[in-house]
């Protein structure tokens, strides 16, 4: 999995940026980016994996989500949906605002490049260039990111790029649950603030923010056709393949893997061990990356003595 792939996996509050009107006076750049018409998912049963770690009168159960996804994929249904119906909370990464205008609020004054250095004299003439075009290909406004730090202009143009491959973020999991829950009466919260989340890319040294930026530019053009092979393992409840892919992409983004990855892994794991305290069934829903592979959510589990065994179905 590429750097780009591993934020769609891992970060919720993503999504919304390139749904909101977060440069002032282009709203209508960001929210309008055409998607462009694809045919359905190939895959139309989906059984994602699913796991439950319980006690005596305590049951969470944790399943990966896919954070913005195509028509025609049906996953909220046997197994999964059976433990969502069982389920008093809905427990999400962050549960983010409806209202855009909030979003923007709480938003803004992370994103803004307090020094005030222009965001494309930090680039390289090769890497300008480059940004340029990207950011141009999908309709963003170069000059109005200017004033942002890279980290921001980055996971905007990670998602816009998929939107319009026909990606949609209404369809991602985190949606599609967050209704259902709201529908069903059940307690929904979240494991981050928006501000947290969202603080893990701000407080990322600039160099690393830089980085994070030019792999965007550079993968922009193969992003879609790999997420569909990450979509496809998913959809087959093939964490083992999602693990693999976050492996291979770690080489020289440890500081990123880590704030991203590892360090919430840890601190989730934590939080269940503390939780199975007080008795409820509650369903846990984190990006797929978070279950996956080495130093997985469910390998600090075990490391507290707890096990998450996986559901077939």
């Amino acid at each position: 999995m590429t750097n780009f792939l591993k934020r769609i996996m891992l970060t919720t509050a993503l999504i919304p940026l390139a749904q909101c009107a977060l440069v002032p006076g282009t709203g209508s750049a960001l929210a309008q980016t055409p998607a462009a018409e694809s045919a359905p998912v190939a895959v139309d049963d989906a059984d994602p994996a699913l796991w439950v770690v319980k006690d005596a009168d305590t049951t969470i159960y944790l399943f990966g989500t896919v954070h913005m996804l195509k028509p025609g994929l049906g996953w909220f249904d046997e197994a999964v949906k059976d433990a969502f119906d069982k389920s008093d909370t809905l427990m999400l990464e962050v549960v983010l605002p409806d209202d855009q205008s909030d979003m923007v609020a709480r938003t803004i004054p992370l994103a803004v490049n307090q020094t005030g250095t222009a965001l494309s004299t930090q680039l390289t003439a090769d890497q300008r260039t480059a940004y340029e075009g990207a950011m141009n290909k999908y309709g963003l406004p170069v000059g109005q990111f200017e004033v942002f730090e890279p980290w921001f202009a980055g996971l905007t143009l990670s998602s816009i790029v998929l939107m319009t491959e026909g990606y949609k973020p209404e369809l991602g999991s985190e949606k599609v649950l967050t209704a259902a829950a709201t529908a069903a009466g059940k307690t929904i919260t979240g494991l981050e603030t928006l501000e947290e989340q969202l603080g893990f890319f701000d407080t990322l040294p600039n160099e690393v923010q830089l980085q994070f930026l030019n792999d965007t530019v550079t993968q922009a053009p193969t992003a879609s056709a790999e997420f569909s092979e990450i979509l496809f393992a998913w959809t087959r409840g093939n964490p083992g393949e999602l693990g693999e892919r976050i492996n291979r992409s770690m080489s020289g983004t440890e500081v990123l893997a880590d704030k991203l990855l590892y360090q919430r892994n840890l601190r989730w794991a934590d939080w269940i061990k503390t939780r199975l305290d007080q008795p409820g069934t509650l369903f846990m829903a984190v990006g797929a990356g978070h279950l996956a592979g080495p130093k997985s959510v469910q390998d600090y589990l075990s490391e507290r003595g707890l096990t998450a065994e996986r559901i077939a179905y």
